[in-house]
């Protein structure tokens, strides 16, 4: 074997070396989060991160309520919800999710000034962490942030992208 048979042997064996040791991507998590409120979908998220990855959104919906005995439209709220998802694990039970929230809801309680006058609901700021929600393969997995007033359930499917 002549030395330039030699090199690009060695330099093959070298380059193929190196691609058996590259790690794999990890794999994508699709995955969509329903928001329920008293029963209601309110507010959908929704995408595709890789595993061990966090996608950060928000959302906000602006509402406009009547105040005072004549009922001006004139209390405005932003009602924003962050929530930060983060695929953590995928096997054949499901993919687990850790996933942080914040949120301001308003208080389902009318207020009404000492006349009887309407009030706006007051602002709550909610904030919730799941660490571990394990969202079975094709199903969907609930996660109830708050119990009453509103009631506030997230709810979340998955499965592993195909590629």
């Amino acid at each position: 074997m002549g030395w330039k048979a030699g090199i690009a042997a060695a330099l093959c064996c070298v380059s193929w070396a190196a691609h058996a040791q590259t790690p794999a991507e990890p794999p994508a998590v699709d995955w969509r989060l329903e928001v329920v409120r008293d029963g209601s979908v309110v507010d959908v998220f929704d995408g595709s991160t890789a595993l061990g990855q966090a996608q950060t959104a928000t959302h906000h919906h602006e509402t406009v309520h009547r105040v005072g005995c004549a009922e001006n439209p004139v209390a405005k709220i932003d009602l924003a919800r962050t929530l930060t998802i983060s695929p953590q694990a995928a096997d054949t039970a499901g993919v687990t999710f850790a996933i942080d929230a914040q949120e301001i809801l308003e208080d389902d309680t009318p207020q009404r000034t000492r006349e009887g006058c309407p009030l706006p609901p007051a602002p709550r700021r909610v904030s919730a962490s799941h660490p571990n929600l394990v969202v079975p393969g094709g199903q969907w997995a609930s996660w109830t942030v708050v119990d009453l007033h509103p009631t506030l359930i997230y709810r979340i499917r998955a499965s592993v992208a195909s590629h």
